[in-house]
Formats: C-alpha cells, structure tokens, sequence
C-alpha cells in the first residue's frame, strides 16, 4: 500500500514539474537512507546534463552533505552552460535534506 503512495505522490510532482517546465531542464532528486544524488535531465533528448552525488562528496551530517551536493551540481550545470531548471522533489516533501540541497544550488548560481 505505501508503494502506491508513494508512486502516485511521485507521479502528481512530476506531472506538476512537466506543466511548469516550458523549455527549462529538471533537476531531479533522489534521497536514500545513506545518499543523495541529483541530476539535470534534458526530457526533450533523454539525457543526463549535469549530475551529483553524495558518494562522491562526504561532509559532516547529512544535511551538510545535501548542501555539497547541491554546491557541486550548480558548478558541474554552470560549467556545461545550464542556468535556468524547474525542481522535480519526486516523492519527497520539501524538507530537510531536499531544501538543503535546493538551497545550495540556489546559492550556487541556478536559477528555479
């Protein structure tokens, strides 16, 4: 039952995220219990821009951690060119170590 939750949560936020994109890329989110990584997909030609991941960058608590990753994905996105995306939380609330991470990469020069 909670997988359809979830799924269904997943899904409203994508669909949401797709209305309001226009041309912009998404930058996707993905949290697990150890990790967090993020990506900047291109959903017109199905490839990954930019990505980051907290296997890569090890910081203090996870929350620190979500705020390197976030630093590092506005660089690796900056550097290839990218400014302008729309959010895409998936099913996660926007909280914690997801607004961590937004905020960083706000702060990192994208704009969303």
């Amino acid at each position: 039952m909670a997988a359809q939750t979830t799924v269904r949560r997943k899904l409203r936020a994508r669909r949401k995220v797709r209305q309001a994109a226009g041309d912009r890329l998404r930058l996707s989110v993905y949290r697990s219990s150890k990790h967090i990584y993020a990506q900047i997909i291109d959903d017109s030609q199905g490839v990954t821009v930019a990505a980051a991941s907290s296997a890569a960058v090890k910081t203090g608590t996870k929350t620190d951690t979500a705020t390197a990753v976030g630093k590092a994905l506005a660089e690796a996105a900056l550097a290839k060119g990218v400014k302008k995306v729309v959010f895409d939380r998936g099913q996660y609330r926007y909280h914690g170590r997801v607004k961590a991470l937004a905020d960083a990469a706000r702060e990192g020069g994208l704009d969303f």
